[in-house]
């Protein structure tokens, strides 16, 4: 298409102690004001006591969260003479695992009370049993994307 241009992905370095490139995605997403070091702090310190209370590899059980989390479809508005559908598409994989992540850190972020370490392992917990806010969030997209199936033959155009 005209007018627009390729993005260049920048190469994302694995994080320091579990050498995990979904890790140091997650490590990202945390961030709030460029503060790296305590954003890595939070990270380890959840998937620490996740470690501890499973007594299962951290990095194990944060990936099948993260999995367990993943939308397969979404939808999307499509304008198609003069009337605007939501269409369902299948999710791209590098959009699942952001949508993923971004769902887990807002359902910790919303929740009070605690410290942010705690609810974050918490959620990633509730996702990894497929429970919680960010399951009932992929729930839901599902559920919108199976209601607007009938406009499913729009996706190609």
């Amino acid at each position: 298409m005209r007018g627009r241009k390729h993005i260049k992905r920048k190469i994302l370095k694995a994080d320091s102690k579990y050498n995990s490139l979904s890790v140091a995605k997650f490590i990202n997403k945390i961030l709030i004001r460029g503060q790296k070091a305590t954003a890595t702090n939070i990270v380890y310190k959840s998937l620490a006591s996740i470690e501890e209370k499973m007594k299962k590899p951290a990095l194990e059980i944060f990936d099948k969260a993260i999995d367990n989390a993943c939308p397969l479809l979404e939808v999307k508005a499509k304008r198609i003479g003069g009337a605007t559908y939501q269409v369902p598409m299948e999710v791209r994989p590098s959009r699942k695992i952001t949508l993923a992540m971004r769902w887990i850190i807002n359902a910790a972020r919303d929740r009070q009370g605690k410290n942010i370490d705690v609810l974050l392992a918490e959620e990633i917990l509730n996702a990894y049993n497929k429970t919680g806010i960010a399951m009932t969030k992929r729930e839901n997209m599902h559920k919108m994307a199976e209601a607007n199936k009938a406009f499913a033959h729009f996706a190609r155009f």
